[in-house]
């Protein structure tokens, strides 16, 4: 979602801090260039680095699959899940969202501090692993055939009372009442649809449902990972924009 933002039209930053930070105690930022030691806010990230030539994009890594984050990165990058990447004339970051949920589980709450890190020039890794959004919603619609005959074979509505409720949600889901910037037609497509996909894996990777063996599991959950790595990287990929060149 920050990334859409710097990448959008220009925004009071006021703004985009309540849209990221939503019902969040106030987010804290180390290592923002320009602070030193000090600590910054996510309104100070978002006053450097919406102005400019710049290129940014949300990475979503995974053990073993990087999508392009800098070694420096990635250890805190796939613990977190998810990174945002920013390039200047001036040099190339990583900030990492370390989220900490206290209170009790009927009302929690979330401490966020953005670790910002130094790292080398990254776009050329990232577009290798990422590739183009037109790419991105191509595969997207291959893996949603995937996942969908997934689903169906686990036949999770007939023995799982609340898969049903799940399923209905996924089909309702839709990008338009997030707190994120116009989008055109077909970045609005690709975050939808990757976000559904992800959703489906989500109920269908619960449990083995009515596979009757080993091979049966194990062939699921490998179609369900690809759907989930399709997925992630479609995520990213609609996230991607260089701005002010």
């Amino acid at each position: 979602m920050l990334a859409l933002w710097l990448a959008g039209e220009p925004a009071a930053p006021g703004a985009v801090v309540r849209c990221v930070q939503g019902d969040d105690e106030p987010h804290t930022v180390t290592g923002l260039p320009g602070f030193g030691a000090d600590t910054a806010t996510l309104r100070d990230l978002v006053e450097t680095w919406s102005a400019g030539p710049r290129e940014l994009v949300a990475l979503r890594p995974a053990p073993g699959d990087p999508v392009g984050v800098p070694a420096a990165a990635t250890t805190d990058a796939t613990a977190a899940g998810e990174c945002l990447a920013v390039a200047t004339p001036d040099g190339a970051w990583v900030a990492v969202p370390q989220v900490t949920t206290f209170g009790s589980a009927l009302e929690q709450g979330h401490l966020v501090e953005w670790r910002v890190l130094d790292v080398p020039p990254w776009s050329t890794a990232v577009a290798g692993a990422l590739g183009s959004l037109a790419e991105a919603e191509r595969e997207l619609r291959t893996a949603l055939v995937t996942a969908t005959e997934a689903l169906d074979q686990l036949d999770v509505a007939r023995w799982r009372d609340d898969a049903a409720d799940a399923i209905e949600a996924v089909r309702r889901s839709s990008t338009d009442a997030w707190p994120v910037p116009p989008l055109d037609g077909r970045r609005a497509r690709v975050l939808q649809l990757a976000t559904r996909l992800l959703a489906i894996v989500g109920v269908a990777g619960t449990d083995d449902g009515g596979a009757v063996n080993v091979w049966q599991a194990d062939q699921r959950s490998t179609a369900l990972r690809e759907v989930e790595r399709t997925a992630r990287h479609a995520l990213s990929a609609a996230t991607y924009a260089r701005v002010g060149d």
